[in-house]
């Protein structure tokens, strides 16, 4: 990969990582994203509605789509937030609990693995890298943004 761009490893990378968590999570009846809802949903207090979205990186018609599909498989449920009645806590079910778990344990395994192939020097490194170009790309420095696309 050495003639490939930064963008492309990075993208490829994580195309093989969403395949590896989509192909686990098919065995249990479920998608990677469900299994980053449950993880993001906290199993005791439940979750604001609105605040899943940012947490998981996700649009709000994606998520709707994520959480009705969710509360179908009886994964969760949905609250009324009792501080705010404006809004909806996200609870999870015994079967999400479970699942939930599930996802942990897959999680843990892809990490542990990693670490065992990977020096935590270069560990670290990766951890800096990917902190450089989320900022890059978070503080806008990459492209000039008074750049205009000429047609």
């Amino acid at each position: 990969m050495r003639d490939k761009t930064i963008d492309f490893c990075l993208r490829y990378t994580w195309q093989a990582v969403i395949k590896m968590y989509n192909e686990q999570a098919s065995k249990y009846d479920a998608t990677m994203a469900h299994a980053f809802a449950l993880l993001s949903i906290d199993p005791e207090e439940g979750t604001p509605s609105t605040a899943l979205g940012p947490r998981m990186g996700m649009e709000a018609t994606s998520l709707s789509r994520t959480l009705k599909t969710m509360e179908d498989k009886n994964l969760i449920v949905r609250k009324p937030n009792p501080a705010d009645g404006r809004s909806v806590l996200i609870y999870l079910t015994e079967d999400g609990q479970r699942k939930r778990q599930y996802a942990k344990d897959h999680v843990l395994q892809f990490n542990d693995t990693i670490r065992e192939n990977v020096s935590e020097e270069e560990i670290l490194g990766f951890y800096k890298v990917i902190e450089t170009i989320n900022d890059l790309v978070q503080n806008k420095k990459i492209f000039n943004q008074e750049e205009t696309i000429h047609k």
